[in-house]
């Protein structure tokens, strides 16, 4: 029972079929270790144009607060927007099939070597450029969201990166809270 989402026009246009789906998640997976979402909103946003900026920050948004990875969500929910469920198990098994494949593999080798200095020193780097592309996935969707609605976005934003990122409270109680405050202001905003 699957209720699907008409595309907008920027989408209508490029409606993809299950390959479609399955081969560009598989890609977007595949190029994307440790920082999946800069890469699902180029491929998604500016490359195929299945999805607008807001659609894909809304649908975001959505994944975002559900539980599981992001990524895997955000695929779900693409897929089901064009294919309904047999789009979302096409998305799905694109964006997980070849990361499991390469994480195994790689596991093995490092039970192997892992232990190396050089591999130590690697994953370091590795760390590094990770962080720094979720920080810049984090200014892209902060940008429209501050342009749109700074007087709303703002307060959110700031108390929401200080009570997960500095005070360390659980993700999920601040998520419970943000939520509801989030929809307050823009409700209050707009009346």
């Amino acid at each position: 029972m699957t209720a699907e989402v008409q595309p907008s026009e920027s989408a209508a246009a490029q409606d993809p079929g299950l390959w479609d789906l399955f081969l560009h998640f598989m890609l977007i997976s595949a190029v994307a270790f440790g920082g999946v979402l800069p890469w699902a909103r180029r491929k998604l946003v500016d490359d195929r144009r299945w999805l607008a900026e807001r659609e894909f920050l809304d649908t975001l948004a959505l994944c975002q607060f559900l539980p599981g990875p992001n990524i895997v969500n955000l695929s779900i929910a693409v897929g089901a927007r064009f294919r309904g469920l047999p789009g979302s198990i096409a998305a799905f098994l694109g964006i997980l099939g070849l990361p499991c494949i390469v994480v195994i593999v790689l596991g093995a080798l490092y039970s192997r070597y892992g232990n190396l200095p050089e591999v130590g020193g690697g994953l370091l780097a590795v760390s590094a450029a990770a962080s720094g592309m979720i920080l810049a996935m984090a200014g892209k969707i902060a940008t429209p969201l501050l342009r749109r609605r700074p007087v709303e976005a703002a307060p959110v934003i700031v108390a929401v990166f200080v009570t997960v990122a500095l005070l360390r409270f659980p993700l999920p109680w601040v998520l419970l809270t943000a939520a509801p405050v989030s929809i307050g202001i823009s409700w209050w905003r707009r009346t």
